[in-house]
């Protein structure tokens, strides 16, 4: 197996192992190993072609799905640090984390474009939006360029600036549940390392199904990611709405591991589920807090 001590590459090594494995599944979209690679490194090769120095922070204000996966490992490849915004947050939180760390690249959606346009002004540092999907028409704001995802993909090849394993991947924020959220700073080291660990105690490897349930904002939640790459297995981005709809994506998807934190496991247990789970159901883990014991004993 490569050795791999950068973020980006986890899905270059697994792309080189086996490209034709699928890396994620969305919906109905299956996306393999060697085309999320292309994904990446398409967007790497964007950020260049705008300019992105060094260390720059882009920020991903996404829901679950490729092009949000796309974009922070293709953050990682260019040089750049990525900043995964949660997408429940409300425009005020969105415009205090991308002003606090200086993000000058974010990528989001027209409809969440149109919610965050009146904070964004006041984001200084910010230069350039680039828009996920193919909306016919872009807005335009003073001191901004704006981009539609497609364009970043059509740029030529162009190789990222040179980084080593110390240097920063990520700033993922704290809910700010006790006060304004906090940046924590995250190394390629940083977080190479933690899938490499986890991959090893979950005992992962390239036929196991994640389910990513939690925010990809939540270190626990982008651990999905990262470990399931290292594995060279497959992960489900699921954006849900209920606790059922978590259970019919296990079954459906045939998941081998899932994560969760308590409130949803205690949602999860009252649920009746079905015998069939055991059968590739290999395990469940809990971050977040305690799990209560009745809620163990009930899973």
């Amino acid at each position: 197996m490569r050795n791999t001590t950068l973020l980006h590459e986890l899905i270059q090594a697994s792309a080189e192992r086996a490209g034709e494995r699928i890396a994620l599944s969305s919906g109905k979209l299956g996306l393999s190993y060697a085309a999320l690679a292309a994904q990446c490194d398409g967007f790497a090769a964007g950020l260049m072609a705008l300019g992105l120095a060094r260390a720059e922070r882009v920020a991903v204000y996404l829901d679950k799905r490729p092009e949000f996966v796309a974009a922070c490992f293709g953050t990682a490849a260019a040089g750049g640090a990525f900043v995964p915004v949660n997408p429940l947050l409300k425009p005020d939180q969105v415009g205090y984390i991308l002003r606090d760390c200086n993000v000058r690249v974010l990528v989001t959606s027209i409809e969440r474009l149109a919610l965050l346009q009146p904070v964004l002004a006041s984001c200084h540092d910010l230069r350039q939006v680039v828009v996920v999907g193919e909306p016919k028409e872009l807005p335009v704001m003073e001191g901004v360029s704006l981009h539609r995802w497609s364009e970043l993909d059509d740029v030529p090849p162009h190789a990222g600036h040179r980084v080593i394993d110390t240097d920063i991947a990520a700033i993922l924020y704290t809910s700010g549940s006790t006060g304004k959220p906090k940046g924590v700073v995250l190394s390629h080291r940083n977080m190479v390392v933690g899938a490499h660990s986890v991959a090893r105690y979950l005992g992962n490897h390239a036929d196991d199904t994640l389910l990513a349930a939690l925010p990809l904002s939540f270190d626990a939640g982008f651990s999905q990611l990262t470990t399931a790459f290292h594995a060279g297995a497959r992960v489900v981005l699921l954006n849900y709405l209920l606790p059922r709809d978590v259970l019919n994506a296990v079954v459906r998807e045939q998941v081998t591991g899932l994560t969760a934190v308590p409130p949803l496991w205690i949602q999860l247990a009252q649920l009746d589920w079905p015998a069939s789970v055991t059968g590739h159901l290999r395990y469940i883990a809990n971050t977040g807090g305690r799990m209560p014991r009745e809620t163990l004993s009930a899973l």
